[in-house]
């Protein structure tokens, strides 16, 4: 079914030109030359988003903005202007247009920012209808873990979450910092609003400033139209920085004045936004070694590090190993087509003797897993993953987690020095000869610390 979009202007024949132009983008239009006109149409139709002009005579497009936010709050709603009146468009961006574009139209333009306009009103129906059941997920109560070392987070969550507060979450990959992060964000004044995760390590380097604090129209090659970052999406709420580790330096000591001054700029923006966002970080990395080796800010680790919480890894709280079991299974079951699965005494005392490197998301793999060997009900030891029961943990065994992660990344490093030799250092021939994509590769390069002078990045 397609889309409907209600045009607002006094210019009848714009109205027939935009109506025309939106059927040939497979929209459904209406029309109204007046803002008093569009307030009733509002009432009598269901509208997916609103495109006005914001100098009328009347309600001016300004005035109704206001009252669409007033009567439709989630209504997205984009601007037309003319060039002289660039200044009004940006002022109903703050007051909480979508986007504004310029006069004379052009169609790729338009087409682009409607998109993007209904794709982001999309993901916030889809928010609001999730946000009730994350919130009830994340309540305290919800949080799994009964271990001292558990109680000591919940106890550190219970006492910021009321806070604006900035948060640092560190502790091994897998050990559920986004977990704790959703947590503070859904037990505190902010759950209403949105919360954002930014994997800073997921995002080519050249596209970072881009991804956090939005571009304007023809500020570099490709930016075809204006787009909001995640500073601007999170407004109101809480924005994540998991693998805050990996940030580059350059985008750091942006991401400290947003944080000093409470103010951002978009790409190819004149002048500054306020962010009313609450950061919350996290990292598997030890930042005070890295700042002592000039790889990160300590400025920024102070303004990070202002509530830090540790959360320790599933080796160290082996009680709450039992209560994973019985949520994983009780989750997974039935989408394996199983019910009513419990682990043997004899599979829980493995599972809880060995140490779990992958942590907490290393348990729900096993678990899945197991549930889809065993044959019966109930998962003993010999349905569980076998080197699990071969390398429980006990005795000398305990290192070879830590011996088995540093031969696999050796020899990773080593396949990828031979792919690029036999490559002659071509990154996309040496991906191909590894069997994984560019983007995949110059992560690997960036972790093992490996240069190659023929390419400097994957392509977008």
């Amino acid at each position: 079914m397609s889309q409907t979009i209600l045009l607002v202007d006094d210019e009848v024949k714009l109205l027939d030109v935009l109506s025309g132009v939106l059927e040939g983008l497979g929209y459904r239009p209406l029309t109204a030359s007046s803002g008093a006109a569009a307030l009733e149409r509002l009432e009598q139709e269901p509208v997916d988003l609103v495109l006005t002009d914001l100098r009328m005579p009347g309600m001016s497009g300004q005035e109704l903005l206001a009252e669409i936010r007033r009567r439709h709050p989630s209504m997205p709603v984009v601007i037309m202007t003319a060039y002289s009146s660039v200044r009004d468009a940006v002022q109903a961006i703050k007051d909480g247009a979508f986007d504004y574009i310029d006069k004379p139209i052009e169609q790729e333009e338009l087409a682009t920012t409607l998109a993007n306009a209904l794709r982001l009103h999309e993901a916030l129906r889809d928010n609001e209808r999730l946000r009730q059941e994350l919130a009830g997920r994340y309540k305290f109560d919800t949080l799994v873990g009964k271990s001292p070392a558990f109680q000591k987070v919940l106890r550190a969550v219970s006492e910021v979450c009321e806070q604006r507060t900035t948060v640092l979450l560190t502790g091994e990959s897998g050990s559920g910092k986004e977990v704790v992060a959703r947590a503070i964000h859904f037990n505190s004044p902010r759950q209403r609003k949105p919360f954002v995760a930014v994997n800073c390590a997921a995002i080519p380097e050249a596209l970072l400033e881009s991804e956090f604090f939005g571009h304007v129209k023809g500020s570099f090659t490709g930016a075809v139209s204006n787009r909001i970052g995640r500073f601007a999406q999170a407004e109101g709420g809480t924005l994540f920085l998991d693998e805050v580790g990996d940030m580059p330096l350059n985008l750091q000591a942006k991401i400290l004045r947003v944080l000093q001054e409470r103010q951002y700029e978009p790409v190819g923006a004149t002048g500054s936004r306020t962010a009313d966002v609450r950061i919350i970080a996290a990292t598997n990395r030890d930042l005070t070694a890295m700042v002592a080796e000039n790889k990160f800010r300590e400025d920024l680790y102070y303004r990070l590090a202002v509530f830090p919480i540790a959360l320790p890894p599933l080796r160290e709280r082996a009680e709450d190993i039992p209560l994973f079991l019985e949520l994983f299974a009780d989750d997974l079951a039935p989408t394996l087509g199983k019910r009513d699965i419990r682990f043997s005494p004899d599979a829980v005392r493995v599972l809880a003797a060995y140490r779990w490197p992958g942590n907490i998301r290393e348990l729900q793999n096993c678990v899945e897993r197991s549930l889809i060997s065993a044959r019966g009900p109930v998962i003993s030891a010999a349905d569980l993953p076998p080197y699990i029961a071969e390398k429980p943990g006990n005795g000398a065994a305990q290192d070879f987690p830590i011996q088995l992660d540093e031969a696999a990344a050796a020899f990773e490093r080593g396949l990828i020095l031979e792919a690029l030799k036999r490559a002659d250092g071509v990154q996309v021939r040496a991906a191909e000869l590894l069997g994984i994509n560019e983007r995949s590769l110059w992560h690997r390069l960036k972790k093992y610390e490996i240069t190659v002078s023929k390419t400097v990045g994957p392509r977008s």
